[in-house]
């Protein structure tokens, strides 16, 4: 309820506050203002002196939400961390999402932000004008904005909505390109060289977490590269993304008696789904939601042959971990959220004339205007066939 009432204030507040702030600023004095050349140039420039001349030494990145977003903002973090290599960079997250930032060698510093409006508002007044610039990594929050204008001398963003208003240089947003690349389009705007491909950046993960789970898979007999990680479950804002509970009940059955073992995975927030699911099945599955933190589900996963699940946050991680990877969309696309990895598959039916009903630059998760047909018009054989040509079950 709480996030549902900040997105809410985000959405109507946070519109009003960007368009009177954003007129104001049109209006200001431009000399004290740091400029940039033209996107995608090479050469980032503060009063025509050359971005290797100058005292850059604090970047914030800001990444509040999506832990699949997050993930594929990875690869653009350390560009510019190789691109800057004398700047200490913050990552600004939440608890839902900073265990992807965690251990990784090319931040600095995370900084957790609290879902409330006194949290926001105390952040940007510890903050005010603190680093050099600010990269707005989220893709329609304004509150985003709103803190990348307070406590940066330079803020970079997207060029949608009100919100890019408070933003010194702007990246159009381009909804038909993976969104690791679209993230790559703000670095490389600064001049840093991002080459994403099909590799992502492994979450970090202790040598307790690994022993915590290889303990948990034997207590529940499950083999490394011998089970399927089965992840049926979807975030909060999006349930049109769900594959019927029961065709991958019947998915899991045909997987077992083809061989596997079957687990389930996920948070605790998945756990009655995934009870259903298995109520569902003729067979044995075990399940690991809301057993592990995040970068535990990580190592978990790792050890998997397979991951079968919807387009979420389980499926970026399977794609980063380097674990064979299905990913099952229809209110989005493919091209935009794909698992990345050489043979990773995403399976996709262009059946319905709305799809794609979930634009998340613009913050709209919309319903299926034909009840679901794009997620359900995915066949069981549909699945199988993919899973066998990855493993050759």
């Amino acid at each position: 309820m709480q996030v549902r009432t900040i997105k809410l204030l985000d959405r109507y507040i946070g519109n009003i506050f960007c368009f009177i702030v954003g007129g104001i600023r049109r209006f200001l004095p431009k000399k004290s203002r740091v400029s940039i050349g033209k996107p995608f140039s090479n050469e980032l420039t503060v009063s025509n002196i050359p971005v290797s001349k100058l005292p850059i030494g604090k970047i914030l990145i800001i990444q509040l939400w999506g832990i699949g977003e997050s993930i594929l903002a990875l690869p653009s973090i350390k560009a510019l961390n190789e691109s800057f290599p004398n700047a200490k960079i913050t990552v600004l997250a939440t608890e839902r999402n900073k265990d992807v930032f965690t251990g990784q060698k090319f931040i600095d510093r995370i900084k957790v932000l609290s879902v409330s409006p006194l949290a926001v508002f105390s952040f940007i007044i510890k903050n005010f004008r603190k680093y050099d610039i600010a990269i707005d990594m989220e893709e329609y929050l304004n509150i985003s904005a709103i803190i990348a204008g307070a406590v940066a001398r330079f803020r970079l963003g997207y060029s949608h909505m009100l919100r890019s208003l408070l933003y010194d240089q702007k990246v159009i947003y381009n909804d038909r390109q993976h969104c690791s690349e679209t993230f790559a389009d703000l670095a490389r705007s600064l001049g840093a060289k991002v080459a994403v491909g099909e590799k992502l950046i492994p979450l970090y993960n202790t040598q307790h977490d690994r022993y915590t789970v290889d303990e948990l898979l034997k207590k529940n007999g499950l083999k490394k590269k011998y089970f399927v990680a089965i992840a049926p479950g979807v975030a909060e804002t999006s349930k049109n993304r769900l594959w019927p509970k029961e065709r991958f009940a019947e998915l899991a059955d045909m997987l077992y008696a083809q061989g596997s073992q079957i687990a389930f995975v996920g948070g605790k927030s998945d756990i009655p789904l995934i009870e259903e699911i298995r109520s569902l099945m003729k067979n044995n599955s075990s399940s690991l939601a809301g057993k592990t933190s995040l970068p535990q589900a990580a190592y978990l996963i790792s050890r998997a042959k397979l991951l079968i699940g919807n387009d979420s946050g389980p499926m970026h991680i399977s794609a980063a971990m380097g674990t064979k990877t299905i990913g099952l969309f229809g209110p989005n696309l493919p091209v935009r959220f794909r698992p990345l990895g050489k043979d990773n598959i995403a399976v996709y039916k262009a059946t319905c004339h709305c799809s794609p009903v979930i634009n998340i630059h613009r913050g709209e998760f919309k319903d299926c205007e034909e009840d679901g047909a794009c997620m359900s018009s995915i066949t069981i054989e549909d699945v199988e066939k993919e899973a066998t040509k990855l493993t050759g079950l």
